[in-house]
């Protein structure tokens, strides 16, 4: 909305301001909120009561449009001063986002079916193995998945070197660190053998000082050590304290484990892919911009909180070279993603009537306490406030809208929420009958 404010309005802001800052302010040769209008505006200045009056006036005058236009805002409205004299000034209003959605009820999705097979089995077999295995000196030179004890020194050419003693090195084939190649010039090495090599970081290396940069190294190889895996017997399940006595039941364990966390994994794939072809679906789906400012916000302060232990944002966007505003970027498309996905479930909840009652609102807050164990004050404290509770509450509207969507592209769900309530209706006769 383009607003011009007449006159009479501007001088009846004005004659308000003046009443308030004039007892606000100690002027010479009057007693406090004594003093004219017009020696006031020549004390203060005139621009200043003026600007004192448009910040009361303003907000006056958007609540009078919304009123007026009968408009659905969702936020703050967004005013720029466009003209001084006459005073014209430009509101934008964040309206009701509009959502209409598609025949959702006819979309179909199957469920990626999951097995396990023995050689997964085998492998997590194995890793048991690895994780209890013990390390012990090797005579003989050595290989990738050897542990070597060295001393390094290591600089730029030309520049100042730094020197470690001691220094426990994993060889693993083809790993990134200290550098690519680092662990393939050790292997073949014997105890007290030494080597000189040069390594480059990548040119597209994350850390932009580095990228490109060689690294000289001087490393004198002191131990070779080779892991020696128990044996995979009754004795060894035994030992690992979980219950279980024999090799067949850690296998049944890890075939169990194993396809509980591969249908997890399909179940949240097939949920994405049914929640992306509803919003696709959609017939109608607009929403202000001020959702997506929001949500990137919001994951702004996830990353100030994921990042606080390394210095915090300020310290990671240096070292990623980059700025506030182009981490805001990158994160664009993800929240815009996300509104859809967020205003979509909503609608979703709506059209199936879904509810959530305060008896499950504690229980999920229960749940988590239960979870926290000791030490979970501060969740009793936050789980206090009606904010958090709300916040709760619309989460688990959205759980439960997501699974609706996902039981009807399984075409488990009834026809419609009429039709579930007529359903409803009729298993409660028939157990009352």
């Amino acid at each position: 909305m383009r607003v011009e404010i007449e006159p009479a309005e501007i001088d009846h802001a004005l004659d308000h301001a003046y009443h308030h800052v004039v007892k606000e302010v100690a002027i010479p040769g009057f007693r406090k909120g004594k003093a004219p209008r017009a020696v006031l505006e020549q004390f203060v200045g005139r621009d200043a009561l003026k600007k004192e009056a448009l910040e009361e006036l303003v907000p006056e005058l958007c609540m009078q449009i919304v009123e007026e236009q009968k408009l659905e805002v969702v936020a703050q409205p967004q005013v720029e001063l466009v003209q001084e004299d006459p005073v014209v000034f430009k509101a934008t209003f964040s309206l009701r986002p509009e959502i209409e959605l598609g025949d959702y009820r006819s979309i179909r999705i199957e469920r990626m079916a999951v097995e396990v097979g023995d050689s997964e089995v085998d492998d997590f077999m194995q890793n048991v193995r690895e994780r209890h295995g013990d390390w012990a000196p090797a005579s003989r030179a050595a290989q990738f998945d050897d542990m070597v004890v060295i001393d390094v020194t290591q600089g730029e050419k030309g520049g100042e070197t730094r020197s470690h003693e001691g220094q426990q090195v994993m060889l693993m084939k083809d790993s990134m660190l200290p550098l690519p190649g680092f662990s393939e010039h050790l292997v073949g090495l014997s105890a007290g053998e030494e080597k000189e090599f040069t390594l480059a970081y990548p040119a597209d290396y994350r850390l932009k000082d580095l990228a490109g940069k060689e690294i000289e190294f001087k490393v004198k190889l002191n131990e070779v050590k080779e892991k020696h895996l128990p044996e995979l017997d009754d004795d060894f399940v035994k030992s690992l304290g979980e219950g279980m006595d024999s090799v067949e039941a850690l296998r049944q364990y890890a075939a169990d484990g194993l396809k509980k966390v591969a249908e997890d994994r399909a179940a949240r794939e097939h949920e994405g892919k049914v929640l992306a072809a509803v919003v696709e679906s959609a017939a109608k789906l607009e929403y202000p911009p001020v959702f997506v400012e929001d949500e990137i916000n919001r994951l702004m302060r996830d990353r100030e909180m994921a990042t606080r232990d390394r210095g915090g944002l300020r310290a990671y966007l240096a070292a990623l070279k980059k700025t506030e505003e182009q981490l805001r970027d990158e994160l664009r498309p993800r929240a815009m993603e996300q509104v859809k996905h967020d205003l979509v479930l909503g609608k979703v909840a709506e059209e199936e009537k879904i509810t959530v009652e305060a008896a499950e609102v504690e229980a999920d807050i229960e749940t988590m306490m239960k979870s926290a164990g000791e030490g979970n004050e501060r969740l009793q404290e936050l789980f206090g406030t009606p904010q958090a509770r709300q916040l709760l509450e619309n989460r688990m509207y959205a759980r439960k809208a997501l699974q609706r969507l996902v039981d009807i592209a399984l075409g488990k769900a009834a026809g419609g929420p009429e039709e579930q309530a007529e359903t409803g209706k009729e298993a409660k006769d028939g157990d009352a009958a």
